[in-house]
């Protein structure tokens, strides 16, 4: 049997809409990894980007384990001596609780041009209402979390 390598072009990409409330950080990050990569379609290949849309709704709402509310730390260097940020997840969590997901799924994908780009198509919103209704998006509900 021959092998089939999708081209670029034949790829057709979905967007799917992910609820975060309730949803526990990591299961639902290692999720959108596998919608991003494209590792759900029987056509993934490694080396050919065939991973679809993400748009994230109520990325505020995400669930969290333990003592990490508390404990977890985020850590950012500007590139200068002593620059080093830290930025603990509650106060993210005020702040801009689009990046707790974009980070966390950023750190599941692979650390490549490629990867980039997968990262591109995910489109992470605070609350219930995202702007891309004219993509007719389809409601995707995870199976781990």
């Amino acid at each position: 049997m021959k092998t089939i390598i999708p081209k670029k072009e034949e790829v057709k990409r979905t967007w799917w809409v992910v609820d975060a409330e309730g949803k526990t950080l990591g299961r639902l990050a290692s999720e959108i990894a596998v919608l991003l990569r494209g590792k759900h379609k029987p056509i993934y290949t490694p080396s050919v980007d065939v991973g679809d849309f993400v748009i994230v709704i109520n990325a505020d709402k995400v669930k969290v384990t333990g003592k990490k509310e508390q404990q977890k730390v985020y850590y950012s260097h500007s590139g200068y001596l002593g620059h080093l940020r830290e930025t603990p997840l509650w106060l993210m969590r005020q702040r801009t609780p689009e990046k707790i997901i974009k980070r966390a799924v950023k750190g599941m994908l692979p650390k490549t041009a490629m990867g980039k780009k997968m990262l591109g198509r995910l489109k992470v919103y605070r609350g219930p209402e995202h702007p891309h209704q004219a993509q007719k998006p389809v409601k995707y509900e995870p199976k781990w979390v």
